[in-house]
């Protein structure tokens, strides 16, 4: 049985999109770097009592004021063991990577929701999405884009977009059918009836797949190290490559007090959709 010439095929597009898109690719590159180095240069202006003050106030909002305790006692600790600068700049990664992912799988989501066809057509590729290892991701990332910074926001977007599309998708499909019935009885429009009625009910189901595009985000940040990214991920693949393993262990520490502020964050916020919809 002869071989299907896949990996070829895979090749020959790559290379035809580096003839073709390769100066394009660079200059997107560049500028995206120069914005992530400015927003850096800004956030690291800032000082990190603020910082901390920010995310207390947030976390006090969204859920309550044990979450804000702990949130000041964990970057205090990032602070004290001088990772604050790699914590800024893992940081930017993930809010940048979420906050694409979102805007791209929002749309998609609801429109996946709203359309069977569409539906049946993004299912599969969801799919592959999620179940390609995440270190094939780098590959593509690493061959338009070099190393640096934006390779890891492209492969951490592609990794991190599937379940704000999914949970979108479950969201509007789960709206009951007689809120739709009603509103299309008083002769809402379809857009009337996304922003008035289905979107607001499937808010608590959207959140919860943003919290998943987050955690997910900041999985693949620190991944993504290993391709230039920085951040505490740089700290982790230095520690195992030295076996320094007091290192690797202060940065893993990072790592998942980081993951836990912003899983909580999010999920307060979803807490509080629900408890306005009860209401």
């Amino acid at each position: 049985m002869p071989k299907i010439p896949l990996g070829m095929w895979i090749d020959q597009g790559v290379k035809w999109l580096q003839i073709h898109c390769g100066s394009g690719l660079d200059a997107f590159s560049s500028a995206f770097n120069n914005g992530i180095g400015q927003f850096k240069d800004v956030l690291l202006f800032i000082p990190w009592w603020v910082i901390i003050l920010v995310f207390a106030v947030i976390a006090w909002r969204a859920r309550s004021w044990k979450l804000s305790l702990g949130t000041i006692i964990g970057l205090l600790f990032i602070y004290n063991l001088g990772l604050w600068p790699s914590f800024i700049d893992t940081l930017i990664l993930v809010i940048l990577s979420a906050l694409v992912s979102i805007l791209i799988g929002l749309p998609l989501g609801v429109l996946a929701g709203r359309s069977s066809r569409f539906h049946v057509v993004i299912s599969p590729i969801l799919d592959f999405m999620q179940t390609m290892p995440s270190f094939v991701y780098l590959i593509p990332a690493l061959l338009f884009f070099g190393i640096g910074k934006v390779p890891a926001v492209f492969a951490t977007v592609i990794f991190a977009m599937p379940p704000v599309i999914r949970l979108a998708d479950l969201g509007i499909r789960q709206v009951p059918v007689d809120l739709v019935e009603v509103g299309e009885a008083f002769g809402s429009s379809p857009g009337e009836l996304l922003w008035k009625i289905q979107l607001p009910v499937a808010m608590p189901t959207i959140l919860a797949g943003i919290n998943q595009t987050m955690m997910l985000s900041l999985s693949m940040v620190v991944i993504a190290a290993m391709i230039g990214a920085g951040g505490l991920g740089a700290g982790v693949l230095e520690a195992i490559g030295q076996l320094k393993i007091g290192m690797g262990f202060e940065y893993g520490v990072a790592v998942v007090i980081m993951a836990i502020i912003l899983d909580r964050m999010t999920q307060g916020i979803g807490r509080s959709f629900k408890t306005e919809d009860k209401k």
